[in-house]
């Protein structure tokens, strides 16, 4: 059985979309990042992750172009 409300949904959220590639089309600003309190905290967390990475399988280079 057909679902009338998801058909009106799906109409207005094609047509939405389609509106958005006009020239005349509202801009939404994009957000400013706040930097957290826990930012450098995930960078460490990064760069011990990355690190343990290149020691149990080491970087190498792309040989695919090889062949």
């Amino acid at each position: 059985m057909l679902d009338p409300t998801a058909f009106v949904q799906a109409l207005n959220a094609t047509r939405d979309h389609v509106y958005s590639a006009r020239p005349d089309a509202p801009v939404v600003p994009d957000r400013v990042r706040r930097t957290g309190r826990g930012d450098p905290l995930r960078r460490l967390a990064a760069v011990a992750l990355r690190r343990v990475a290149d020691r149990v399988e080491p970087r190498r280079a792309c040989s695919t172009a090889a062949i």
